[in-house]
């Protein structure tokens, strides 16, 4: 029985791609940054040979040494630095376009049919932080009953309603709407409800968030595993990222912690396919709020868990680690993502720990899955168990 657990670890980005400078990305790179932070400690991922990736050794001062894992750097080939595009190049589609995204707001092309099918005026339309735009436009929301719509540097139209104002399966009808509306040159990645609660100033989010995202447009791996009759379990955002499609099994979760023990459940279960993983806070709680030694922090927890996942591997399993794009929290020019390399680390009995070198495509990832199911990639990609 054949198991791959693939795990993403969201933003874990290892320098600056050849054309960062495109995208306002200058001299970035997440694991450096984080590494020079007094919480950093990651022995077990130094041992499977993260430091030993092309282009980490040079910066990182760590000698050239064995190592338990084959290891790569993976190239974007995709243009575009944000989760769903990262996340469906992992899984084999190409995205020619970034997604479009609205530095300005949403123009009124978009908002006034929005307005009209839902019956509510809009708060806000700017980019803004999520807890920043509820403190700020909150009691307006609460007096009003406008919805407060705000957007990212990420491809993404956000929806923030406090429950008592808009009951949380009305928000997410009012996105899936914004969703319908949102297709052609407005197709956002993300329609995301925000829902939170509070009174006077004080308010915060609730966990019942949900993105609402674009159908891929084209097949991936998970499209072609479950066709074959494989298990392909979700756990964190990857069902929402992918919206739905080629998902046996969705878990939702509230954060890293919750991601890993869910994983570790799958671990202990039988089941032939692929458990897709995202641990979302490196990029949601650190990177994008520019918190060097909370991202630090994380990522020495997961190190501190990695053992439970190692002693958990059959004999056929496979263990592969990732990232979808970088978050540098030491660059201040912006709070965006960072336009970077990422690592992957491949563990597992046959696995022959090796350099793989840079590749080309993320997609190459999708294709070695693929491959070790013996099933052929309906997408351009090389799979590195060759």
């Amino acid at each position: 029985m054949k198991r791959v657990f693939l795990i993403v670890l969201d933003s874990l980005g290892i320098g600056g791609m050849p054309d960062a400078g495109q995208y306002g990305d200058y001299d970035v790179n997440t694991l450096r940054s984080i590494s020079q932070s007094p919480f950093f400690r990651i022995p077990n991922l130094e041992k499977l040979g993260l430091f030993q990736v092309d282009g980490v050794r040079a910066w990182s001062g760590r000698p050239v040494s064995s190592h338990t894992a084959a290891v790569a750097r993976m190239t974007e080939a995709s243009r575009g630095k944000d989760t769903t595009i990262g996340h469906w190049e992992i899984a084999g589609i190409h995205s020619p376009r970034p997604l479009p995204t609205y530095p300005d707001g949403f123009p009124e092309e978009v908002l006034s049919p929005f307005r009209k099918a839902v019956g509510r005026d809009v708060l806000c339309n700017r980019p803004y932080s999520g807890t920043e735009v509820i403190r700020e436009y909150g009691e307006e929301h609460l007096r009003t009953g406008d919805l407060i719509v705000y957007t990212s540097a990420d491809s993404v139209f956000q929806i923030a309603a406090h429950e008592d104002i808009v009951p949380v399966e009305r928000l997410y009808e009012y996105c899936r709407i914004a969703r319908e509306l949102l297709s052609g040159e407005h197709g956002v990645g993300r329609v995301i409800a925000r829902p939170f609660v509070g009174r006077d100033g004080n308010f915060t989010r609730t966990p019942r968030r949900h993105d609402f995202s674009i159908q891929p447009p084209g097949t991936t791996m998970l499209d072609q595993l479950k066709d074959c009759g494989k298990e392909v379990i979700s756990v964190g955002k990857i069902s929402d990222i992918f919206a739905g499609r080629g998902i046996s099994e969705a878990v939702a979760t509230s954060g890293n912690a919750e991601g890993i023990e869910r994983t570790l459940e799958s671990m202990d279960r039988d089941f032939e396919g692929l458990c897709f993983v995202n641990l979302v806070d490196y990029d949601m709680l650190y990177g994008h709020r520019r918190d060097v030694d909370g991202y630090a922090a994380a990522l020495s927890y997961f190190d501190d868990r990695l053992p439970e996942m190692l002693a958990r591997l059959q004999g056929e399993d496979l263990l592969m680690i990732t990232a979808d794009h970088g978050c540098d929290p030491a660059y201040r020019r912006t709070t965006d993502h960072t336009r970077e390399y990422v690592p992957f680390l491949m563990f597992g009995q046959g696995v022959e720990p090796v350099n793989l070198g840079t590749r080309k495509t993320f997609a190459d990832i999708g294709a070695t899955v693929l491959q070790y199911f013996s099933i052929e990639p309906a997408f351009s990609g090389e799979s590195m168990l060759k």
